[in-house]
């Protein structure tokens, strides 16, 4: 059964000076914001995470979904899709074999029906073909997007990943996010500089880079 996401009592530091400090639970299809300025620690929560935090820093807690502690287990083992500012297209792959580069088992006409459906569910049918360098912003944003859940995660990771889209490719791609982890019941935790992105979210925030850096907690 989905129980959604829980940081519990994560506590994240470097040389002896605490700079996260964390508890909270995000629920299938709810967006926590992690908010504050550049160099505050958010892509290093983020770390924490996927599993990649450098062994520079020190980190207690854990990170359980469903029911399932992920936090001793290797990055690729905790099924976790993020999404970051730049698409990280493949450019010597086509759209499709960016889609498909996740895709494992079945037969190949069973993986390419799947991409031909996730094409089509962006708007995209019959961008196969393309050439990932021929696409608009908003277009590569939705075949990230799309190339992120075929690999079917459990939970989603925006780091500042609307921040390189104009006003109105930010608020589609965004709308469609959501829309997307709200029907799948995905919890996402969202990190952003951007308070129109966490008022889009319509779920908690957390505000990183207070003076004292006390225990956070959503709200």
């Amino acid at each position: 059964m989905a129980d959604g996401l829980h940081l519990d009592d994560i506590t994240i530091g470097k040389d002896d000076e605490t700079l996260i400090a964390i508890d909270a639970r995000v629920a299938p299809g709810q967006v926590l914001s992690i908010m504050g300025p550049s160099g505050v620690g958010k892509s290093t929560l983020l770390a924490f995470l996927t599993g990649t935090l450098p062994p520079a820093f020190d980190a207690t807690g854990h990170v359980r979904l469903d029911g399932r502690d992920l936090t001793g287990l290797p990055p690729e083992k905790r099924n976790l899709g993020i999404l970051f500012q730049d698409d990280l297209l493949f450019p010597h792959l086509s759209v499709a074999g960016n889609l498909g580069f996740g895709l494992r088992g079945g037969s190949r006409a069973g993986r390419h029906a799947q991409v031909a459906a996730a094409l089509d569910e962006v708007g995209l049918a019959g961008f196969g073909p393309r050439d990932p360098a021929t696409l608009s912003g908003g277009q590569r944003a939705r075949i990230a997007l799309m190339r992120m859940l075929l690999a079917r995660p459990d939970a989603l990771l925006l780091d500042e990943a609307f921040s390189r889209l104009d006003s109105a490719r930010r608020q589609a791609t965004r709308r469609m996010v959501f829309d997307t982890a709200r029907a799948r019941g995905l919890p996402v935790v969202m990190v952003t500089h951007d308070p129109a992105d966490a008022e889009a979210a319509q779920g908690p925030v957390i505000r990183l880079g207070d003076a004292d850096p006390l225990r956070s907690n959503p709200t």
